[in-house]
């Protein structure tokens, strides 16, 4: 029994993806599919490893980032050492996205105020009281 393989219309479907953005993959070495021919035929390992990179670019990990991760699954310290590299990654991006939040509240609260301001501007110059 052959292991189940897929054309790369299909993983583009399946991931909603472009056949473009999947090709950008391979040529950056993040997928390797095999050749017959002319034709893509893409293997299981690399399904997963789309998966992983799609996964990874939501969570605003770089390309760079993502290719270190799912290449450490293949080479030592395997999949341990990628566990523990996916943890540290973690920390440092929720401490980035946390600060966001902080910056964006901010942002917020300073919209906030000054859009009070305006309204009561504005009502002022409507009573002319300005």
């Amino acid at each position: 029994m052959s292991a189940q393989t897929w054309s790369i219309a299909e993983l583009a479907a399946e991931y909603d993806v472009t056949l473009r953005t999947i090709r950008f993959y391979e040529d950056r070495g993040l997928l390797t599919p095999e050749r017959r021919g002319t034709q893509r035929v893409y293997h299981p390992r690399d399904k997963v490893r789309l998966g992983l990179i799609l996964r990874g670019k939501r969570l605003g990990f770089s390309l760079d980032e993502i290719a270190k991760i799912v290449d450490m699954y293949d080479a030592e310290p395997g999949e341990e050492g990628q566990l523990v590299y996916l943890l540290t990654q973690i920390t440092h991006r929720r401490a980035e996205l946390e600060q966001r939040r902080r910056d964006i509240d901010e942002t917020l609260q300073e919209l906030a105020e000054v859009e009070t301001r305006c309204h009561t501007d504005l009502a002022a110059l409507r009573n002319g009281q300005l």
